[in-house]
């Protein structure tokens, strides 16, 4: 009978070692990094279609403005499929998006209201500050963190 107990016991353990969800934790998410002159910011993608779709263009070097004073937007290459993803949100401080009207990233520094066409992509976790001091048209690399 102990034979088996031991038995079933590294099969247990192997089954979870194993498993599909082993090691499965917040080092998992998507991280992507933003780098220009003076800093860098983390962005912390979510897992949806938009996201994947975004994902796939990195890396991917972009020029950015302020807008309204609240936000840092770029043009994309092309248009995300937003397909299956929400089609508005109310950005906060951080929140990294796609405006799909007109086709551009949209990086909030400030918080800004419900708006329609706006899909969430992620999040900025570090390096928003930097960010958002940078000055109108500034390089920024774009690129998956493994």
């Amino acid at each position: 009978m102990k034979k088996y107990g031991f038995l079933f016991m590294v099969l247990f353990l192997l089954s979870v070692a194993f498993s599909p969800f082993a090691g499965a934790d917040e080092s998992s998410e998507t991280r992507i990094r933003l780098s220009f002159p003076g800093g860098e910011a983390i962005v912390v993608l979510d897992d949806d279609p938009a996201a994947h779709d975004f994902l796939s263009l990195l890396p991917l070097t972009l020029r950015f403005e302020d807008y309204n004073r609240t936000e840092k937007i770029s043009y994309l290459p092309r248009r995300l499929d937003t397909g299956r993803s929400p089609d508005s949100c109310d950005p906060s401080e951080g929140s990294f998006t796609y405006y799909a009207p007109w086709g551009n990233l949209a990086v909030f520094y400030r918080d800004f209201r419900h708006s329609e066409g706006l899909v969430p992509l992620g999040r900025v976790e570090s390096g928003l500050e930097d960010f958002a001091r940078m000055g109108d048209g500034v390089s920024v690399r774009l690129e998956r963190m493994e």
